[in-house]
């Protein structure tokens, strides 16, 4: 119950052009409802299913245990920095320093700390729709001029060069770009990345690459990023971390690969929020990225088996037609034969057939027609989803 209180709340106005994640929304919604004994399949929060690998969990309690619990470096602790900077030389193609690397409290720090760090009120940011919904509420928040770029399904959902092309201008001040893709599942192959470099050509326009999906590829794809490209590494912030390919969502850490002026602001913005990222974490970060990454081989095809299976299923389900993702751990089935609008239809759906999605207007308003499912679930959890999902549209179709 809400306390009376005399005092009318008088917020900034920015905070009426923050948004939201409404996965988080979703899955409130759906423990209330199994709260209720209803029986709900979890099929909209993009969470691993997997446990933290136990190496890496026995590194953070070793560490904890040896001291690792004060107050660490606001960039980073030294010995994570030069793993990450090793990791990323080595994958990227480049020479990376450890200045160059910002450790933050899970991904979206570098969302928000590279917009607030660059983005004056009314410069343009152009970003991928349907995407992570964060791009757009920071670049609102900050006051900037969100410039959507339509992820289209006849292209696999990769952008098209032509049409980002168009979009630039000289009030561009940086792109987003985020390969494999949430919500939909499509990636950015090298030829279509070396396209965007082109498109930019020298201008004076950092991009934000978030490759936080790097490691979950399908079908022998490579990942190739933007700042492998010549010429283009001083203008590329890659945001990555460890939540999606390690399962260390509550461990709370990604990073940030910049120039190294770049990233003395972004430490100062660090300073300024979180202090640092927990010590502990951190030294359980460096026996993730050096140590055993089978657990990473096989949460990735495990999730490669249920993409398999739950687009298949969907393709069968009346009004339903799903492209094959080539990446992360989503499906993002076209729902337009329906007859349905996204939204109503996914509440539809949590409430009667106790399947929780989330409607494809959550990451942008080119979602419409659309619903994001998340596979990191079981495959017998899928299967029944499945099943439940037909027989709702056999009632109500």
């Amino acid at each position: 119950m809400e306390r009376a209180t005399q005092y009318e709340l008088q917020l900034a106005r920015r905070m009426s052009r923050l948004g939201t994640e409404t996965a988080f929304e979703v899955l409130n919604k759906a423990r209330a409802l199994e709260r209720q004994g209803r029986s709900i399949i979890h099929l909209e929060i993009g969470e691993p299913d997997f446990d933290t690998p136990a190496n890496v969990i026995e590194a953070g309690v070793k560490a904890m245990r040896s001291g690792w619990t004060h107050y660490g470096p606001s960039a980073g602790q030294p010995e994570l920095r030069q793993a990450l900077a090793e990791y990323v030389s080595r994958t990227r193609g480049v020479k990376v320093s450890a200045e160059e690397i910002v450790v933050v409290p899970g991904g979206k720090p570098i969302i928000f700390f590279t917009i607030l760090s660059l983005i004056d009120e009314g410069d343009e940011v152009i970003y991928p729709n349907p995407g992570f919904p964060i791009y757009e509420s920071m670049i609102n928040y900050v006051g900037g001029h969100a410039v959507p770029i339509r992820l289209r399904e006849d292209r696999d959902f990769s952008l098209d060069v032509d049409e980002l092309s168009s979009l630039i201008n000289d009030r561009t001040k940086l792109i987003i770009i985020n390969s494999p893709q949430n919500p939909t599942g499509g990636i950015l192959e090298r030829r279509d990345i070396e396209q965007i470099a082109r498109a930019i050509g020298d201008r004076n326009i950092m991009i934000l690459s978030d490759e936080i999906y790097s490691r979950l590829l399908f079908d022998g794809a490579q990942h190739f990023s933007i700042m492998s490209v010549p010429g283009m590494q001083e203008r590329t912030i890659l945001l990555d971390g460890f939540s999606k390919t390690y399962a260390m969502t509550g461990w709370r850490m990604g990073y940030g690969v910049m120039r190294s002026d770049l990233a003395a602001h972004m430490t100062r913005m660090m300073t300024n929020s979180n202090s640092c990222t927990a010590s502990f974490t951190q030294i359980a970060g460096v026996e993730a990225i050096r140590g055993d990454q089978t657990s990473v081989d096989h949460m990735r095809d495990e999730f490669q088996r249920r993409r398999d299976v739950f687009v298949a299923g969907l393709n069968k389900i009346k009004g339903f037609s799903c492209r094959m993702p080539k990446g992360a751990f989503y499906v993002f089935p076209n729902i337009t034969r329906t007859g349905w609008k996204s939204k109503p239809l996914a509440d539809a759906l949590l409430e009667q057939a106790g399947v929780a999605a989330l409607s494809g207007t959550s990451f942008g308003a080119f979602g419409e027609g659309y619903l994001r499912f998340s596979v990191a679930n079981s495959l017998e959890n899928l299967n029944e989803a499945l099943n439940r999902l037909d027989q709702w549209t056999k009632k109500n179709l």
